[in-house]
């Protein structure tokens, strides 16, 4: 009996944690209108290949992007307009970061690191709301792997071999 209890107890963590095999977010949920730190864990290479980039798309309605500098890689912010003005300290912003882009840096396929910035989370989401972070991850050799796919309706990360990394709105 005791060792059923354990059996049960580790399957049912298995089952919360998420899946190591994707790059993914350290924190998967965050309240409107807040900040939010956002640590993308990249567990492996392409298909056996290095990584030597990380892009990272950021959605409409995160806004005052800082990327964390990370030694031994390049990092590249595209600015852009955003959909709409969004107000942030009482002051209204048109635009902002839009990409970030880690580069010229080497994780081996069998090494794991994390990539780090810092972002507003507008209140103009709702509760429940899913955001996605799509991310190409750039390999030795051309490869890529594109972690870009957002679950359609009644569909979990799980089903998809490429889920984006994503965000749940939990609040205001």
């Amino acid at each position: 009996m005791f060792k059923q209890s354990i059996a049960a107890i580790a399957l049912m963590a298995a089952a919360t944690l998420p899946a190591m095999a994707h790059v993914s977010l350290e924190t998967a949920s965050a309240k409107a209108g807040s900040n939010f730190k956002a640590v993308l864990r990249v567990p492996h290479g392409c298909d056996g290949a290095a990584t030597i980039g990380i892009k990272v798309r950021v959605p409409e309605g995160v806004i005052s992007v800082k990327p964390m500098p990370k030694a031994g890689w390049k990092l590249d912010k595209t600015v852009g307009e955003y959909a709409k003005a969004y107000e942030l300290h009482g002051e209204p912003q048109s635009n902002g970061v839009r990409e970030v882009t880690w580069s010229g840096g080497h994780l081996g396929d069998d090494e794991y690191d994390e990539f780090v910035f810092r972002a507003f989370i507008t209140d103009t989401f709702k509760l429940g709301q899913t955001l996605a972070f799509p991310v190409v991850q750039l390999c030795d050799g051309g490869a890529t792997t594109r972690w870009i796919e957002v679950p359609a309706e009644g569909k979990s990360a799980d089903d998809y071999e490429h889920p984006a990394p994503a965000l749940t709105i939990i609040g205001k």
